[in-house]
């Protein structure tokens, strides 16, 4: 399970990009990944899958 920060998400497109925390890469995240619904600057926590473009988050939900 990994921890970041919701840089941009998009609620009409579907999509956006989450910054992993202690690394600072961006990972894309898709609606289909969402367990909870996100907004910019929410803490989240989250897994990693293989997707046609690299990695996304999946299993996405706001930390408590």
């Amino acid at each position: 399970m990994y921890k970041g920060t919701v840089k941009f998400y998009s609620e009409s497109k579907g999509y956006g990009f989450i910054v992993e925390e202690g690394t600072g890469q961006e990972v894309f995240v898709h609606m289909t990944g969402l367990v909870d619904k996100i907004r910019n600057g929410d803490s989240v926590t989250f897994e990693t899958k293989r997707g046609k473009k690299g990695m996304t988050a999946v299993e996405v939900k706001v930390a408590l």
